[in-house]
């Protein structure tokens, strides 16, 4: 869910920003942000680390994403639910956590902020996104939130702040990730499925279609998660939602 920031911000749009990030090689690089551009942020690795320690409020743990085949980090549940979703979205080409921190000056004082995510899309846009419950951002994270919405706006980068997803949401993508794996992806049950879907019905009695329902729901889950097939998961998943075939683009 995106949310518009509180009323009550008092920074000023900053007159001159930087990035930092870690660079191919494994240092440290900073410049304009203007300059930074170019560089592919969905590939760089984080900024800064996800601590683990005892009587931890949240729970930072690492993602296995299908879009990069690769472990991508988060500090919370929240993060992981927007992260998950990201991973789902078949727009959204690569991801990265922590990718860059945001310099600037304001009052005199250097002032940082390193965003949750960014997203690469397959039209070469890309997505800059933080997660915050509304009752956790305060005057000064509020601030920087704005400055990180100006800095996208200023190089042509999407920015969202987001708080929980629909719950349901959550739960059925949740569901599907755990057959995001390629390993589910098996052409010949897929091909079957596609021609079993190409008049909706529904999920099980096209799965029945196919073969035995233990053999092909996994494939089936993978073709929902990767949105070859389609259903409406603003709605519980069952046996009877219907399915269909992902119109063409």
């Amino acid at each position: 869910m995106l949310h518009p920031l509180p009323g009550d911000v008092t920074d000023p749009p900053p007159v001159e920003l930087e990035v930092g990030f870690v660079g191919l090689d494994g240092r440290q690089v900073r410049m304009g942000l203007a300059e930074g551009v170019p560089v592919r942020f969905e590939a760089v690795a984080p900024v800064r680390a996800f601590p683990s320690f005892k009587r931890q409020r949240y729970f930072p743990g690492l993602w296995w994403s299908a879009t990069t085949r690769r472990q991508v980090g988060y500090e919370s549940w929240l993060e992981r639910d927007h992260l998950m979703l990201l991973d789902h979205d078949p727009a959204v080409v690569g991801i990265a956590s922590q990718p860059f921190w945001l310099f600037w000056q304001h009052d005199g004082k250097l002032r940082s902020h390193a965003p949750d995510y960014f997203a690469r899309r397959a039209d070469g846009s890309a997505v800059v996104v933080d997660c915050r419950p509304l009752t956790r951002i305060k005057p000064r994270d509020a601030a920087a939130f704005e400055t990180t919405r100006q800095a996208g706006r200023e190089v042509g980068w999407d920015y969202r702040l987001v708080c929980a997803p629909d719950p349901v949401l959550a739960a059925n993508v949740r569901w599907l990730a755990g057959y995001r794996h390629p390993r589910n992806a098996q052409p010949e049950v897929t091909a079957a499925l596609r021609e079993a879907f190409t008049v909706p019905g529904a999920l099980m009695d096209g799965a029945q279609q196919v073969g035995d329902p233990i053999a092909i729901l996994p494939v089936l889950f993978h073709l929902l998660w990767s949105q070859v097939l389609t259903v409406d998961l603003s709605r519980p998943l069952h046996d009877g939602s219907p399915v269909a075939v992902r119109a063409a683009r």
